[in-house]
This record gives structure tokens, sequence and C-alpha cells, in this order.
């Protein structure tokens, strides 16, 4: 049980709404379901789970080795507990596109993110991609337009064709993938803003921009993407980078000193992590079904 008041179709809604307002929409990425309570008690416009974040939590790198059991479980972990509309990475479809569309808008998901790079695909930001034909890639998202049941279940189509045939050959890509149904468009790995102003200048659709830290794109400030016409942007990594770098200075820290006292003013208190998780809503809760079920029983 929990607190959240929007169902899977609210939240869709939702976000096709903010869509239409023109304003961009910010969502960072959530490797786990307490990250995405923080992001909604923030303020920002949804939640994103990236398909590298979900491999580097299970020790793996980005290849192409996680499941749709791995994927869909975590990610309706994550939804489930913010009332924001969540946006999965699925690849390149985990071999049915089919099933994976319908598992994700099952587990109450908002949009997904299809890539028209090889199955055993690498990180956006890496060199050496493999693509699929855009014959190939155009038949996935009609596959996958056609297979959910909501219509505003969103269906992304991202393209790694800028580093691989240029940038031009991936703006023909991204018309073909509108035409297929695509409702937004994910051009991955452009470096400046005069490659984000050429795409939206190329395309009439709405448009979604990846600021990950190290890789191959300037970080932009939101307001400078929003000026550019882009209409979402996604912090996919920034969460798990910053927890992963706190949790090995600190255990590095106790490793040297023998205890964790001089880390005490770096850690969530207590007190914080019993507000984010409402601990006394769901202690309420449990107390008034208790003494409901043992009335008139003693």
């Amino acid at each position: 049980m929990h607190f959240v008041e929007k169902n899977a179709e609210q939240k869709r809604i939702d976000l096709d709404q903010k869509l239409k307002s023109k304003q961009i929409l910010r969502f960072p990425g959530a490797y786990n379901p307490l990250t995405a309570k923080v992001i909604e008690e923030i303020g920002y416009d949804g939640v994103y789970v990236s398909g590298g974040v979900m491999s580097n939590d299970l020790g793996y790198p980005d290849i192409g080795l996680t499941t749709l059991n791995d994927v869909s479980k975590r990610s309706e972990q994550i939804a489930r507990v913010t009332n924001l509309p969540t946006i999965v990475d699925i690849d390149t479809g985990f071999k049915s596109c089919k099933e994976t569309i319908e598992t994700f808008e099952k587990f109450g998901i908002s949009a997904v993110h299809l890539e028209d790079q090889v199955e055993r695909k690498r990180c956006g930001h890496l060199d050496n991609k493999e693509l699929i034909s855009q014959a190939e890639m155009v038949k996935k998202i009609e596959e996958c337009v056609s297979s959910k049941k909501d219509k505003n279940f969103k269906i992304i189509a991202r393209s790694d064709a800028k580093s691989v045939e240029g940038i031009d050959k991936m703006i023909d890509r991204c018309k073909a993938y509108v035409d297929a149904g695509a409702d937004i468009i994910f051009p991955e790995a452009l470096s400046d803003e005069k490659e984000f102003e050429k795409v939206r200048k190329s395309l009439d659709c709405y448009l979604l921009a990846n600021m990950t830290e190290f890789g191959k794109s300037k970080l932009l400030n939101f307001k400078d993407l929003e000026n550019l016409g882009y209409n979402i942007v996604i912090y996919p990594v920034t969460t798990q980078r910053l927890a992963m770098k706190s949790v090995e200075d600190g255990l590095r820290a106790i490793f040297a000193d023998g205890h964790q006292n001089n880390l005490l003013d770096k850690m969530q208190t207590r007190k914080r992590l019993y507000d984010l998780v409402e601990y006394e809503k769901y202690n309420s809760l449990d107390e008034k079904i208790y003494n409901f079920s043992t009335e008139g029983h003693e």
C-alpha cells in the first residue's frame, strides 16, 4: 500500500498536458523508488529510468545485457511511489516490442524510448555504435504504436545516428520515425547549441534532450534548451553518480578511520528518511486497521 493519489492513466494525461504547455519538462533519473520520491518532493516534472543506470545497478556495463524483466520490474517499483509520470529507457525493445510495450503500460509507465542501435547496443555517448536500418526501426516503432492501449502512453524514438551517419542522415531517420507514429524524438549525443537548434528547425514534433555528464553533449541550462524549442530534458545518471561518489568516499573514510563519526553530517538523518517514506502516515493507517480488526474481539 502507498499514498500515491494518481493512477497510471492520470499520470499519462498529466504528461500529455504538460507537453502541450510548451514549457520544458525536467526529468531527473531515479535509480531507486526513494529517489523518485525526492524528485517529486523537490518539484520536478517527472521521473526518468535509464537503461544504463539499471545495468550499472546490477553491476553490468550498458551493452544490452539487461532483460525486460530486469528493467520492467524495477521501473514499476519506481513509478508506483510517485504521482509524477515516468519515462523508461527500453534500449532496443527487448526482442519483442509488442510484449515490451504491453508490459510497461501494464506497470504504470507513462512513456518509453526505443533506440535504433543493434541489439548489443552501447551507451549513446560512446563511439563505435552500430545501427539497424531505418526500415527496421520504422517497423519497430509501428509495432510499439500498435501495441499500446492508452492513447496517452508516449512512444519516444531515440536516434544514435548522428555519430555514425552524421546529423543530416540522423534528421532524415527522425522524420521517418515521426511518420511511423513516434510521439517524441530523442536525438542522442548532439554536441552543442548549433546542433540542438538544427534538429529543432528540421523537425515538427516534441523533442527530448539528454544532459548526461561526461558525455558528448555540452551541458546546457534547461532554460537555454527551452529557448531552443526542446520539450523534455533528462538527467539520466546524475543521481546515481552523486550517490555512488558519496558512498565510495564514505566507505573509504570508515575503512581508514575505523568509525563513521566524521561522516554524520554527510548522511541523511533517520528523521529525514522517515519523513520521506511517510512513516507516520503508514504507522497511523496500520494502527487504524489493527484497531478496527480487533474491535469487539477482546
